[in-house]
């Protein structure tokens, strides 16, 4: 074990535990951490933010760990039952397989051997390619790289921040992404942006590893992502080079006439010859030098037809009108060789720029059975005007959607596109609400969906959570996709479904640009939320479209709080906006519900004493809710969640006995109802005991506690019992 009088000990167990808090276990052993320092400090003290403040408070407690072996042992206990820090296990292999006709290419192949071969210095190696769109910037790296494989052992990683609607390709969220690909756990990926990127670099310092960041919009989103480690190599694709950003420029211009040639020939598969060389000429002539427009062209190419039978020659056809837009022209080929249908569903998937598109997505979006969606979208991808890596999952090229977009606007018509988009979000809201139901069945939900969908296929909530968790990039694009078409109900009713993905699979970042549109949509519903009336009935405006105001606004407070003290600030006001529009409402349970979780939010921030005193306020505002009224069959259990949190309120304010007896009276009501609740206030009394010196008890309560978890498969909480337990039974002996 480290020595707990060490200052640079107690700095490392600090930065691990606050990396660690994405966890019920680790918010858990951060609320101990801020009790002990309350008890050395004999006052409140601030958590830490930042590693400088963390720096300050390992000072105080090395310094009362040295002189006092209460404290010592103390901490001891916490090193013991930290998280061990995260280590990066996994040899990822993301890079996308390269073109099967690479063609030309030598000048900027040849710059990216020159950064990645020259002397380490200290200095990043990064390169930046750039080009317009359509010129193959993309595929440059992805070829290099295949080809390069040897140079990076240690693994390839691969991100394309253009992503989609709602991907949030900010640098923190590819941070999360790119740890979780070295084998970090979800459970260990830090909640602060400063930790990940802290995090990052010291996992790769010593790899040797190729980063390729395609797409990339400006110096901000890729400058954190950088690591001066000498093994790593950082590749950006972008239209242009990026101001701000210290990076060896590789331009990318149109193959030359012999290439493009080249390229034409080896896609068709025909040769220079006869009457197919005039063909194949107006081609090259009409795609200029673009890669993107020669592998689009090539789909439609139509030669020269042989004699008809009775020897008179084949209608001459047109030739194409000149075009300043290569990559456009070819794309237009291709859209009018398309089926109607096709040519349809091509127009109104582009309406919209979703992540990934489905055969069941694109079978609701074109009001046609799966099958046949599926057939349709065989023809896009023949047709150059789709792509798929897996043939389950298809994706726009961003030039090709807009293309298609504009031709919706002028074929389809505002009201055309406005239904297709609706179709999807309402196979989105089908999907997800019944999916969220069965994976979170006991909570309390709003809207009138949870009662009218039938429920899903889904044999136990683990596999309802693994399909949101699956479709999440759809689910969020769709209620961004909602919010432009100005469909405010499904905007808030597909956040409301985002709860158990939210909650249980610790999804807060993805889902956060959804959220923010749900509160949107909430406050165009509800703009003001006036006073509660003295007498009759409740009015709409302030009742139920009130009631989903602060729903939202809860949400998204859940999810700022779970992204660090960065976010704190925004999560309180939010909370503070959704008990006043609860109360508004004449809502007790959502109001409740909101001054709990400003509660919770104090421990986080070692505020126990204001945590405690909230945990009190929303318990008066649940046992007003009378019998047989709105809410009153969750009263019960809110009641018991409340109890616990004012134990670990009062156990943060050293206030033992107390804690205890709160903690006694949750147990008593989870024992019946919710083994998992059951263990987490086991385990929440047993490390109350242990501090009072009651070490029997708290190893009967742990032992208890294990095996509860043992059997729901808690395995990471499951992990930190045994530590905590093992821990009291060595100073028990």
């Amino acid at each position: 074990m480290l020595d707990p009088t060490s200052m640079a000990a107690v700095s490392s167990l600090l930065s691990t535990m606050a990396m660690s808090m994405a966890t019920e276990a680790g918010k858990r052993g951060w609320e101990s951490l801020g009790a002990l320092a309350r008890r050395i400090a004999g006052r409140e003290v601030p958590a830490p933010v930042g590693a400088e403040e963390r720096g300050e408070l390992a000072a105080v407690l090395a310094g009362a760990a040295a002189r006092d072996p209460e404290y010592a042992r103390a901490l001891g206990v916490l090193f013991r039952t930290a998280p061990a820090p995260a280590s990066a296990t996994a040899v990822p292999r993301q890079l996308p397989a390269t073109a099967r006709f690479f063609t030309d290419r030598r000048r900027p192949l040849k710059q990216l051997d020159k950064e990645a071969g020259r002397k380490a210095d200290g200095l990043p190696r990064v390169a930046v390619v750039y080009g317009p769109g359509g010129i193959g910037t993309s595929a440059v790296p992805i070829h290099w790289g295949s080809r390069n494989a040897h140079r990076f052992p240690d693994g390839q990683l691969y991100l394309d921040l253009r992503g989609g609607a709602g991907s949030g390709h900010d640098a923190p969220a590819v941070l999360r992404h790119f740890l979780r690909k070295l084998g970090v756990a979800d459970a260990d990926v830090p909640p602060a942006a400063e930790d990940r990127i802290d995090l990052f670099r010291t996992l790769v310092a010593d790899r040797r590893l190729l980063v390729v960041l395609d797409h990339a919009r400006s110096a901000a989103q890729v400058c954190p992502l950088l690591t001066g480690a000498p093994g790593v190599f950082t590749i950006v694709v972008a239209r242009r080079p990026l101001a701000g950003l210290d990076a060896v420029p590789v331009p990318v211009g149109p193959l030359a006439a012999k290439d493009a040639r080249a390229l034409l020939s080896r896609l068709t598969g025909l040769r220079w010859r006869g009457d197919h060389e005039a063909a194949l000429r107006a081609v090259l002539d009409r795609c200029g030098g673009f890669p993107c427009a020669l592998r689009t062209a090539a789909t439609t190419l139509t030669l020269p037809q042989d004699p008809a039978p009775d020897g008179s020659a084949p209608p001459a056809r047109e030739p194409a009108a000149p075009d300043p837009d290569p990559v456009r022209a070819a794309v237009d080929d291709a859209y009018r060789a398309l089926s109607a249908d096709a040519a349809r569903l091509h127009r109104l998937l582009a309406l919209h720029p979703w992540p990934a598109i489905g055969p069941a997505q694109a079978a609701a979006t074109a009001e046609t059975i799966g099958a046949e969606a599926e057939r349709l979208l065989g023809e896009l991808v023949a047709h150059g005007l789709l792509e798929t890596r897996d043939g389950v999952r298809y994706h726009h090229r961003p030039l090709v959607r807009q293309h298609a977009e504009a031709l919706a606007a002028r074929e389809d018509r505002p009201a055309g596109c406005s239904a297709a988009v609706s179709r999807t979000v309402s196979w989105a809201l089908c999907l997800a609400v019944p999916a969220d139901r069965a994976a979170l069945p006991e909570r309390w939900h709003l809207g009138p969906l949870y009662d009218l969908l039938p429920p899903g296929p889904y044999a136990d909530p683990r596999a309802a959570l693994a399909t949101l968790d699956c479709e999440l990039p759809t689910l969020v694009a769709a209620v961004l996709a909602a919010e432009a078409y100005g469909d405010h109900h499904s905007v808030w009713q597909l956040c409301e479904a985002l709860w158990a993905v939210q909650l249980k699979a610790g999804r807060h970042e993805q889902v956060l640009p959804a959220l923010r549109a749900g509160v949107r949509a909430a406050r165009a519903l509800a703009p003001e939320a006036g006073p509660v009336p003295e007498a009759g009935p409740v009015p709409e405006a302030s009742g139920a479209r009130v009631r989903v105001r602060a729903r939202m606004h809860t949400q998204l407070a859940l999810a700022l709080a779970e992204l660090g003290a960065d976010h704190f600030a925004e999560a309180e006001e939010e909370l503070r906006q959704a008990a006043r529009a609860s109360q508004s409402a004449g809502h007790r349970l959502g109001r409740a519900t909101a001054v709990e979780t400003l509660g919770l939010l104090r421990l986080r921030q070692w505020r126990y004493a204001e945590a405690l005193d909230l945990f009190e306020e929303a318990d008066a505002v649940l046992v007003a809710i009378p019998d047989g009224g709105e809410g009153s069959r969750d009263v019960p259990r809110a009641r018991a969640l409340l109890r616990r949190h004012r134990g670990r309120a009062l156990r943060g304010l050293g206030r033992r006995d107390d804690a205890t007896r709160w903690l006694e009276q949750a147990l008593e009501y989870f024992r019946a109802n919710d083994p998992y609740n059951t263990a987490r206030t086991l385990t929440d009394l047993a490390e109350t005991r242990s501090e009072a010196g009651q070490a029997g008890e708290a190893l009967a309560h742990f032992e208890e506690a294990a095996g509860l978890l043992a059997e729901g498969g808690a395995g990471y909480h499951l992990s930190r019992l045994r530590e905590l337990r093992e821990a009291v039974a060595r100073d028990a002996e």
